[in-house]
């Protein structure tokens, strides 16, 4: 057997440590009383807070995080004279993690999975530090078996904050021991180490913060140049065509959208117009609609019709987007003379004025992205006249709703009727588009929680 016999202590009067004023915050016990670990010897408190403050400074000089751990790690073990340290945090699934551990001499400890798992499980479950020193076998055991096996005289853990439900706490704890026979911890090493702990955690919720921020604002800038990319790739609004006003709109939810138009010159001589949704919203949405864009445009001008090609960007999306993704799709051919063919996939139809009379086109197929083997052919055929004007959207149009009644959608109806009114007084695509848009962001509240994309075409 390791153990020896501890000799009874002499008999000492309590002292009462005097009052200190300028004792900073961060060396007051738990609780916000006058910290336990002063003696009332004026010299001997005054190296103590010397040194604390000390280990301060060189935990807010430390700017990298994985060496504050590291120094804060050094600092248990210089401070409270013990052989090993560890800086220990929990997991998701409740697992330790060590994150640090070192020895005296400021290596890593070799061994780092042996420690007394139970006193630091104690400390994280009840938020309150903790002192054990080890007198007989049967006490080394109670510890856990590597307590035993390693030969430990004296083992302290602290937690790793200043609050259980402190906002950004650190979910860990401080731990260190020492098999020497000449060190057994105290009550008033306890209290240092809770102090150093306490400050330490302020330090690394402090670098935690500042590294979330630099990461917000990295997030921030990959935003903005994804939403710079994504508008500087929109099309130009063909204004060159012959017997057609076209005009179109584009706004994000989010500063990156799965909402797209184009317009693409075939071989044959007509114009495609396009009209795309990618469900979700940001990033990820934004992806997959840069490289449909890219996909269908080439398919555009080689395939032989705009059914064709869609059918080759099906294709291409159902062998790369992740299930539960989809892109629905709506391809409208125009020829010079004013015939339109139609190929939709999934997506809502458009909406014809003519004379003050309207017509709805009905959904045709299925949303791009489900199955490879589908195919898709042209759905309408139809021949515009003079003064007719053609609405092409997606869903956050018409499903544009206020903030307080998410059920109050803007609806096909009402669209209809302001399309139906500017269609009768003439008004150039620009005007009717501009008007519709508006509608749909006042309804919202200056808020819709959906892209907003349209393109108005209308018959010279």
């Amino acid at each position: 057997m390791f153990w020896r016999s501890k000799k009874p202590a002499p008999a000492t009067p309590p002292t009462t440590p005097p009052a200190n004023p300028a004792l900073p915050a961060a060396l007051e016990g738990a609780g916000g009383s006058t910290a336990r670990f002063l003696t009332g010897d004026r010299e001997a408190d005054r190296r103590t807070v010397e040194v604390l403050l000390q280990m301060f400074a060189r935990l807010s000089e430390t700017r990298d995080y994985d060496e504050t751990l590291v120094q804060i790690v050094d600092n248990s073990v210089e401070l409270c004279g013990a052989e090993r340290g560890f800086l220990v945090v929990l997991d998701e699934a409740g697992e330790f993690v060590i994150k640090v551990a070192r020895t005296r001499d400021r290596r890593p400890v070799q061994d780092s999975e042996r420690f007394s798992t139970s006193v630091v499980r104690h400390v994280l479950e009840r938020n309150e530090p903790k002192l054990a020193t080890v007198q007989n076998d049967s006490e080394a055991r109670d510890l856990g078996q590597s307590v035993f096996d390693l030969k430990l005289r004296a083992v302290m853990c602290v937690p790793l904050s200043r609050s259980k439900d402190a906002p950004n706490a650190i979910r860990g704890a401080l731990y260190v021991d020492s098999r020497a026979a000449t060190r057994e911890f105290s009550q008033r090493d306890l209290e240092l180490f809770h102090a150093h702990s306490q400050q330490a955690a302020i330090t690394l919720e402090k670098h935690r913060m500042h590294l979330e921020s630099l990461e917000k604002a990295r997030l921030e800038q990959s935003l903005e140049l994804a939403k710079a990319v994504q508008s500087g790739l929109m099309p130009r609004i063909p204004k060159d065509i012959p017997g057609l006003d076209i005009d179109g709109f584009y706004r994000p939810a989010e500063r990156t959208s799965g909402d797209f138009f184009d317009f693409v010159k075939l071989k044959d001589g007509r114009l495609a117009v396009v009209v795309g949704d990618v469900s979700g919203h940001g990033v990820g949405p934004a992806l997959i609609t840069q490289s449909a864009q890219g996909v269908l445009r080439t398919g555009l001008r080689m395939a032989a019709n705009p059914a064709a090609a869609v059918s080759l960007l099906n294709q291409d999306l159902a062998d790369r987007i992740d299930p539960g993704t989809f892109l629905t799709l709506l391809v409208m051919a125009i020829s010079p003379d004013g015939k339109v063919e139609i190929c939709n996939a999934g997506h809502h139809g458009p909406i014809r004025a003519r004379k003050g009379e309207l017509a709805s086109f009905e959904e045709h197929g299925v949303a791009l992205g489900f199955s490879a083997d589908i195919e898709y052919a042209i759905d309408e055929r139809f021949e515009l006249e003079s003064g007719d004007v053609l609405l092409l959207y997606t869903d956050g149009l018409i499903e544009a709703h206020p903030q307080v009644n998410r059920d109050d959608l803007l609806g096909e109806e009402r669209v209809k009727a302001l399309l139906a009114e500017h269609a009768t007084k003439g008004s150039d695509a620009a005007t009717i588009a501009r008007a519709l848009a508006q509608t749909a962001f006042q309804y919202a509240g200056g808020q819709p929680e959906d892209d907003i994309t349209l393109v108005v075409i209308r018959k010279l």
